[in-house]
Parts: structure tokens; C-alpha cells; sequence
């Protein structure tokens, strides 16, 4: 496995550090993990029991009782490892950005979008598990069959007929892997450079639409002054200083009013700390530039 050059200081160097700094080899495995995590955990046991019940448990018509007790147990482990997956997908996105950042190939910004792609497989794999579940015990609940059922066939007949109507345009979807696209287009923008070899930038941007940074606008609309923490409207794709935005969107709140985009010419007039998303690629190209005039001011002083 090829290893890359991450930059000095970097979260992500810090991280690759004690697996020698092969990105592959950690998010692979990391993945792994928590692939295998959901079907060990999940092996709950529903059983019939002749004591004292809980409010959780439900009495079938042969006077039989299930306890779901262990099913939310399990579905609140399930949930856990969505976090897993969801910190997996933004590790692999600050590494993505470190990569184009430092100059590296398309080949290793490629490792990182397939890592992406493996997340959310994962993703949809656990969501259609944690629905067949849910849907299993509601089923349960709604029909009360006289005995109590196969759980486990119920639950894997669920499954499969949801993995069987799995297509790519579910990954391409997934809400942090359309935000990594979207990510690497702005810092490809910012960062656009021939590799060491001549070969052409990573990728090729239009020249009407491509920005530099010096006519980026990285004040924001509410404050006037240079962001700090630029959130990303993903309805309207305006950028605000996150702290403000947040402000504003209570003020309105607290006035039982809706929030318009403060972004002078924006017809979108509900705007939602939901739509929010940290612009990652935004406050790096604020960084450099500020790295950049620092650097120009020492040499001319």
C-alpha cells in the first residue's frame, strides 16, 4: 500500500501515525469492525417468560408473553455504530482534504472516495437491518398470532428484500458522501495545481466557473466581518459564520417567525440549523489566505 504525505500537524497525520500512515489500512479497518458489529450485537434472544413483566412485554393471544426488552437494547447498540460510521465518513473527508491540500495524486484522493463509498454501504446496510427489526416487532404487535414466530427468519426475510432493491445512486445519496463530493469540487477550486509529474490538475474545473481566492467572498452577510467557522446552507449553498447564523435562527425562533437567507438577493426564506454544514473547504482557503498575507507581511517588514 502506497503511503501518502500528510500534512505536518494535520488531525489526520495524528491519526494514521500508529498505523504507520496507511489511510487505506485504518479506514479498512475501522470498517471492518463495524461491518461485523451489527450482526454480533443483534443476536438478541425474545423469550417467554413466566414472572413478574415489564411494560415493554407483550401478551400473545395463547396467553404467551414476548419481551422486547432486548430488541431496544439491541436497536440502541445499532444506533451506536451509526455514530462509528458517521465519524469513519468524516475522518475519510478530512483526509481527502488534507490530500488535495498537500498536493498528493488522484490516487490516493480516489482510495478516500472509495473508503466513502464502503461507509455508506455500511450505512444503508444498517438502516435496512434496524428497519427490518422495527418492522418485525411492529408486525408482531399488529397481527398477534397465537404463537410466538421465527423473529430471526421474519427479521432476515425483511432484510433481504431490501438489500435486494439496493442500487449505486443509494452511496452516491448518502447525505455525508454527496457533502465529500461537494467538499473536494470546492477545495479542488481553491487548491487547483499541476502534479509534480506535469500531468494536468486533479481535475479539471471550467474557467467560468472556477474561483481563486482572491475574489472569494469570505466575509459573512450577518456579521461583516471575516468567518471563522463558515456553515454551509445546502438549500441555498450561502455560507455563514456558524455562531451567527445560530443566533439569528433563535432570535426568529423565539418571534415565531421564519429565518430568511441573510444573503442579500436569496428568495430562500426558511432557512433551518438542519441545512446547515460546516464548509470545511471554506475555512481552509480563510486559513491560507491568512497564512499568505501573514507571510507576505514579514518579508516586506
Amino acid at each position: 500500500m502506497r503511503r501518502f504525505r500528510c500534512p505536518s500537524g494535520s488531525p489526520a497525520r495524528a491519526l494514521l501515525l500508529p498505523l504507520g500512515g496507511s489511510v487505506w489500512g485504518c479506514l479498512r479497518a475501522a470498517a471492518a469492525g463495524i461491518r461485523f458489529l451489527p450482526f454480533t450485537v443483534c443476536t438478541y434472544e425474545i423469550s417467554k417468560r413466566k414472572q413478574a413483566f415489564s411494560s415493554n412485554d407483550f401478551k400473545m393471544p395463547g396467553g404467551a408473553r414476548i419481551s422486547f426488552n432486548n430488541v431496544d437494547s439491541s436497536l440502541s447498540s445499532l444506533k451506536n455504530c451509526q455514530s462509528y460510521i458517521n465519524t469513519g465518513m468524516d475522518i475519510a473527508t478530512h483526509v481527502a482534504l488534507d490530500l488535495v491540500e498537500s498536493f498528493n495524486d488522484v490516487e490516493d484522493v480516489n482510495s478516500m472516495e472509495k473508503v466513502m463509498i464502503e461507509y455508506a454501504a455500511m450505512d444503508r446496510e444498517l438502516n435496512h437491518y434496524m428497519r427490518a427489526i422495527e418492522e418485525t416487532v411492529n408486525q408482531i404487535k399488529r397481527e398477534k398470532p397465537e404463537n410466538i414466530p421465527d423473529l430471526k427468519s421474519l427479521v432476515h426475510e425483511k432484510f433481504t428484500a431490501m438489500e435486494s432493491e439496493n442500487s449505486d445512486s443509494d452511496l452516491q445519496n448518502n447525505e455525508k458522501y454527496v457533502y465529500f463530493k461537494d467538499q473536494l469540487k470546492q477545495m479542488r477550486k481553491q487548491f487547483c495545481h499541476k502534479s509534480g509529474n506535469g500531468e494536468e490538475a486533479i481535475e479539471q474545473i471550467d474557467e467560468d466557473i472556477a474561483v481563486t481566492q482572491s475574489q472569494m467572498n469570505f466575509i459573512c452577510p450577518i456579521t461583516q466581518m471575516e468567518m471563522k467557522r463558515p456553515v454551509r446552507n445546502k438549500i441555498c449553498g450561502h455560507t455563514y459564520e456558524e455562531d451567527a447564523i445560530l443566533k439569528f435562527i433563535q432570535t426568529r425562533k423565539q418571534q415565531k417567525k421564519k429565518v430568511r437567507c441573510p444573503k442579500i438577493g436569496c428568495s430562500h426564506s426558511d432557512v433551518k440549523g438542519s441545512d446547515l454544514m460546516p464548509d470545511e473547504a471554506l475555512k481552509r482557503a480563510i486559513d491560507s489566505q491568512n497564512k499568505q498575507s501573514w507571510s507576505t507581511l514579514d518579508e516586506t517588514l
